[in-house]
Parts: structure tokens; C-alpha cells; sequence
């Protein structure tokens, strides 16, 4: 049996003018949607956190429906590398504030709306005061610490908030509001207890995503925000959507509350919570970490040294730094790796930016590699500070 349905988010506003009713007019003959929820759409204010794959398709779409006010909050610049999939800007934006260029592009679609902007670093300093000021939340973040900090700041503002992830070629949808009515009270913590192990679910950075899917995710995510504004349809609230682009599927899993989770009375060091990079491999680099020039500098000196590529073979092929050998991580998890690996010289690792090197470290440590090092930054680090010609994914 389906759940009530959730009274609408936003009162509406007292009135269309003429040209409202013209832009709205497919809106408007919905039976479901109609001229109260096109007000309803009108007086609210959605803050859509991150201007990137799942903000840009959420921008453009909220700011096409008509919502009053939109505020965006990213402190990021554009790069090229966005533009595969960031489709609220082009390449005349490359290098200015992801923000800006995003209020210039709602703007060209719709002038009538409110834009704020926010070019700040979301952090729980600031979250809960931010909040307060909107009706809803949109979270394109794509990382679990800020995820975790949006839920938790969520939840001590009383605020909705719809959730969208992307990865590869599967995107997954939800809502989550632990003040809804009827008992029907959720939150991120209820689908993720606790973040996964640091390096065990890799960033789209380093994983890459579909362009396109960014597209599905994110309209899927403002379908969910309109029907929370305008009380429209049922809910993603208790319910999570995964979509599948490879095999054009989709399937809908049914949410409840964790009975071991504690309630969240404060906002805590997300990336501390999170880690980038385990105890272990904290550890290991301690002493152990080199910097691209300083690497520059032992091979230039002749240095007899193993240079050990722990990216994946895709990686690989887009660039590498010439005498590594590539043995991705994966094989080094599985203990395999090790017989490959020289005993008569030093070790140096590296992957993108040394996250998954650190980790690789800190096992071959554990295995008795006691002078194997590995590149601060990564391969990026080695094109931007040694050898520019390279190309940076």
C-alpha cells in the first residue's frame, strides 16, 4: 500500500502576471500541477549544493520550471575537463567561477528568477545557518564527506533534501527528510550507516561517469523537487531509485530507518569522518613520500629505481610517465602483485593524485618493503610540476 502523501513544501504565491502564465501555460493545463502549484513553484527557494555533473541538468531544469529562487553553492572554477558532462557551461567559461557562469546560463533561460549565490566551501560552519534561508535541498555533491555534512545539517534544520549519485554508467536517486510527517522520518544514514573505507569507492575523477547520465540522475532529482513543492505524485522519500544506462534498467529499493542509528544533535570533522586516505596509509607515507621534482631529480641522476603505475589499465592509455610499469591496485589487494615486484631496488609508486598509493604503500610496508616510497600528487602532480607536454585527465 502506498504511503500518504506529503502535503505540499511551499505555499503559493499570491498571483502569475500575464507572462507567467504564457511561459507556464504547459505547466498550467496539467490537472495535477495547475496554476496553485505553478505559484507554489514561483515562492520557493531550492538551493542546489554544486554546480557540476548533477547541479548543471538541476539548474537548468528548476530554473525552467519557474522556481522563485534558486541559490548555488560551489567555490570551484570551470575546467575543461568539466565540460564532458557539466552542460550549464561552455568554453567560453573555462577558468571562471562555476557559480557565476551558472547564474549567467539560468539567467539567459530565465530572467524572472531569483539566482544567490554562494561561492563558498559547504562546511559545518556554515551549513545550518545556509539551509535556514531555503525550502528544499538539492545535493549534486560527489563526495561522501560533504554528502554526510548536507544530511546531518539536513536533519538539524528540519529541511527535505533530494540525493542523487553518479558513477560510471549507474546513478542512483532518493529522498531523504527526517522531519516528515506521518512517521515517515528517513536520512542518509539510514542507506549508508557509515562511509565506506577510504579508496574502497573511487571519486568520479578517478572512476569517470557517463556524460550523459548526468542528465537522467539529474532529472529525476528535480522531478522529485517539484512534487515536493507542489505536493504532486509520490514521493522518492523512503524509496531508492538505481538506474543501470548500460542495461537501460531500472529498479526501485524500499528504505528504512537503521534501529541502530543514533540521532544527530551536531555537525562533526566530515573529512576526518570520510578519510581520503585510511590510517594505514597515512601511516606509511609518513617519511615515506616523495614529490615529483624530487623524483625528476633521482631518475635524471641515474638512480636504478622501480617505477610502479597502480592505476587502471584505462588510466594507463591516456598518459603515463615514461619507464613506469603498471600494475593496477587491485592486483596488489589480491596479493598477486607481489611476486612481480623487483627486491634489488627501491620502489617508487604512484597513481593520479596518491590516494590509491598510499594505500598500495601501506601493504607492501605490511609485506617488507620497508624503502618503497610513493609519488606526492601523483601522476597530475608529475604533469603540472615536471613534464607539461603530458595531458591531465
Amino acid at each position: 500500500m502506498p504511503s500518504p502523501k506529503l502535503m505540499p513544501l511551499v505555499e503559493p504565491a499570491a498571483e502569475l502576471t500575464k507572462d507567467e502564465i504564457a511561459r507556464y501555460s504547459r505547466h498550467l493545463i496539467i490537472p495535477n500541477l495547475g496554476v496553485d502549484g505553478q505559484k507554489r513553484l514561483k515562492n520557493a527557494k531550492v538551493l542546489v549544493i554544486g554546480a557540476g555533473g548533477l547541479g548543471s541538468p538541476a539548474l537548468l531544469y528548476l530554473a525552467a520550471a519557474g522556481v522563485g529562487t534558486l541559490g548555488i553553492v560551489d567555490f570551484d572554477d570551470v575546467d575543461a575537463s568539466n565540460l564532458q558532462r557539466q552542460i550549464i557551461h561552455g568554453e567560453s567559461d573555462i577558468g571562471r567561477s562555476k557559480a557565476e557562469s551558472a547564474r549567467d546560463a539560468i539567467i539567459e533561460i530565465n530572467s524572472g528568477i531569483v539566482v544567490r549565490l554562494h561561492k563558498i566551501r559547504l562546511e559545518p560552519e556554515n551549513a545550518i545557518e545556509l539551509f535556514a534561508e531555503y525550502d528544499l535541498i538539492v545535493d549534486g555533491t560527489d563526495n561522501f564527506a560533504t554528502r554526510y555534512l548536507v544530511n546531518d545539517a539536513a536533519v538539524l534544520s528540519r529541511k527535505p533534501y533530494v540525493w542523487g549519485s553518479i558513477y560510471r554508467f549507474q546513478g542512483q536517486v532518493s529522498v531523504f527528510w527526517e522531519a516528515a510527517p506521518n512517521g515517515r522520518g528517513l536520512n542518509y544514514r539510514d542507506l549508508y550507516p557509515t562511509a565506506p573505507p577510504p579508496g574502497m569507492v573511487p571519486s568520479c575523477a578517478e572512476g569517470g561517469v557517463l556524460g550523459v547520465l548526468c542528465a537522467m540522475i539529474g532529472s529525476i532529482m528535480v522531478t522529485e523537487a517539484i512534487k515536493l513543492i507542489t505536493g504532486m505524485g509520490e514521493s522518492l522519500l523512503g524509496r531508492l531509485v538505481v538506474y543501470d544506462a548500460l542495461e537501460m534498467s531500472s529498479r526501485t529499493i524500499t528504505l528504512h530507518r537503521d534501529p541502530e542509528r543514533q540521532p544527530i544533535t551536531e555537525l562533526i570533522d566530515y573529512e576526518a569522518f570520510c578519510g581520503a586516505v585510511s590510517e594505514e596509509g597515512q601511516a606509511a607515507a609518513v617519511g615515506s613520500t616523495i614529490t615529483a621534482p624530487e623524483l625528476k631529480e633521482l631518475i635524471d641522476a641515474g638512480n636504478d629505481i622501480a617505477l610502479i603505475d597502480v592505476r587502471e589499465p584505462v588510466e594507463w592509455d591516456i598518459v603515463h610517465i615514461a619507464g613506469a610499469k603498471l600494475i593496477p591496485k587491485e592486483r596488489f589487494l589480491s596479493g598477486e602483485a607481489l611476486a612481480d615486484l623487483p627486491q634489488d631496488r627501491p620502489i617508487v609508486l604512484h597513481c593520479k593524485t596518491g590516494i590509491r598509493s598510499a594505500e598500495v604503500l601501506a601493504l607492501l610496508k605490511n609485506a617488507g618493503f620497508s624503502d618503497a616510497t610513493h609519488l606526492h600528487g601523483g601522476i597530475v602532480a608529475w604533469a603540472n610540476q615536471v613534464d607539461k607536454s603530458l595531458p591531465v585527465y
